[in-house]
């Protein structure tokens, strides 16, 4: 008996042409494949983006559930489109009202996603997928930064070892993290120190490095900055003088003489001193040897022997032992000399400054130590520290309230850089602190919380 379908019969060529014709849909969505971009797309910040992603065969998958994701959110949907719609409650929060699908290309098998106004955030492996088909693609956005604010080289020092002049280059707000390189005047690639890298709160980046340049360099310095995934880059340069290379080979020999020079002027005054205080020791054994024989002479001389002078003398000190008055109670100590010694808390508030050293200096002006070289505490309310490079304008930094430095502990001042710090256990951050440099007249004074001042350093720094 033939098969019916509504009251129809079919005949059994119809039935095997039905057939085949569901196998070849089942067989051609077998084959079917989402397809997804062989490169990563690249967006700035606050600009849109389209990540590519369709149906290869093109065929209409409006009916079809669709879905963006990525396995690193929580929730991990950045859309879905089921039963013809956008379900918006199951989207991860930070994409709601910033994601789209072309709603008129899903006929033909384009399922691409449309973010707005991208993020930082954004960045990252996007997977696009139709979960019945059990067919998926995936689609990686790589988010950069609009140009970076800053780039710039500066004189960090000399190399007396190398007779070459170390110079600095760094850049601010970039995104992804980038390289740093250093080129010649004929754009060779110069061996430099290791790239220092700082991500910010912004997630932005700020790189820094150090070459040193020998005088067989061309004069011209270039400093690279590039972002190999997005093809940018910036670059600047900077014109070396050559008497910066004159007067770096010529300072080794005013090192040797001057240190030379202090070393005999302190062997000098270490042996006057040694002198002084044998003399003075000599003297004092002197004096109480005169004295010892003129009280034994006086004791053996009768006292029909004194002079007239010895006898005056005697009789002016008996008039002057005078008993103490009993009567009178003792003077009792002011309000204010009571108030005064019970002053003292947790820490020491005496002005007295000669208690606070100078331990290290950094040469390329990054830090200061100092130590309290006193057995009491030393609560720096109010003190402040005066800074002078090159006999320029001082600059005062005061110290934070309440601030005390322990008998016998050191503290370290170190600026406030965007660069990866020297010392990392700073005990106190001072923003824009006054820069020095090897070569430079440092003047460090300490200014109490009484006004009372004290030279802790002048020197040029080596």
């Amino acid at each position: 008996m033939l098969p019916q379908i509504d009251g129809l019969s079919l005949s059994p060529v119809k039935v095997f042409s039905i057939l085949i014709f569901h196998l070849l849909i089942h067989l051609n969505r077998a084959e079917s494949q989402v397809v997804g971009p062989h490169q990563p797309v690249v967006a700035l910040v606050d600009d849109d983006v389209i990540l590519p992603c369709h149906v290869e065969p093109a065929e209409d998958v409006t009916a079809e559930i669709l879905e963006w994701t990525r396995s690193d959110l929580n929730p991990r949907f950045v859309h879905v489109w089921r039963s013809g719609q956008d379900l918006v409650n199951t989207r991860n929060p930070s994409y709601r009202g910033r994601s789209s699908l072309f709603i008129n290309e899903l006929k033909r098998g384009n399922i691409s996603l449309k973010l707005s106004r991208v993020k930082l955030s954004d960045g990252g492996t996007y997977e696009c997928s139709i979960p019945l088909m059990e067919k998926k693609s995936f689609v990686k956005l790589v988010v950069a930064s609009h140009a970076a604010r800053s780039l710039l080289i500066s004189l960090s020092g000399t190399d007396e070892n190398r007779g070459g002049v170390v110079l600095q280059c760094e850049s601010a707000g970039w995104y992804p993290e980038p390289e740093l390189l250093w080129l010649d005047g004929e754009g060779n690639l110069l061996s430099a120190g290791p790239t220092e890298t700082l991500r910010g709160p912004d997630d932005l980046y700020t790189v820094s490095s150090r070459v040193t340049v020998e005088k067989r360099h061309s004069n011209n310095i270039n400093c690279r900055v590039q972002q190999k995934q997005i093809s940018k880059s910036r670059e600047t340069h900077k014109h070396v003088p050559d008497e910066f290379f004159e007067l770096t080979s010529c300072s080794a020999a005013p090192i040797v003489i001057g240190l030379a020079v202090s070393l005999a002027v302190s062997i000098i005054l270490i042996l006057i001193g040694v002198f002084f205080i044998w003399r003075q020791n000599k003297t004092n054994v002197r004096r109480a040897h005169c004295d010892a024989c003129k009280e034994q002479e006086t004791a053996n001389r009768p006292e029909t022997d004194k002079t007239e002078r010895d006898q005056e003398q005697d009789k002016l000190m008996s008039q002057d032992i005078v008993p103490p008055d009993t009567s009178k109670p003792p003077p009792e100590k002011s309000q204010t000399s009571f108030e005064e010694q019970n002053k003292s808390g947790s820490a020491n508030h005496s002005s007295k400054t000669g208690d606070i050293t100078v331990v290290e200096v950094e040469k390329n002006g990054n830090y200061i130590f100092l130590k309290n070289t006193s057995s009491e505490n030393k609560l720096l309310s109010g003190w402040k520290l005066k800074l002078q490079i090159n006999n320029r304008e001082s600059a005062t930094y005061e110290f934070k309230e309440n601030f005390i430095l322990k008998a016998g502990e050191t503290l370290l001042l170190r600026q406030d850089a965007v660069s990866k710090p020297i010392k990392t256990d700073a005990d106190l951050l001072w923003m824009n602190m006054v820069n020095w440099n090897v070569g430079d007249d440092v003047k460090i004074d300490l200014i109490s919380n009484t006004g009372e001042e004290q030279m802790l350093l002048k020197n040029k720094i080596m």
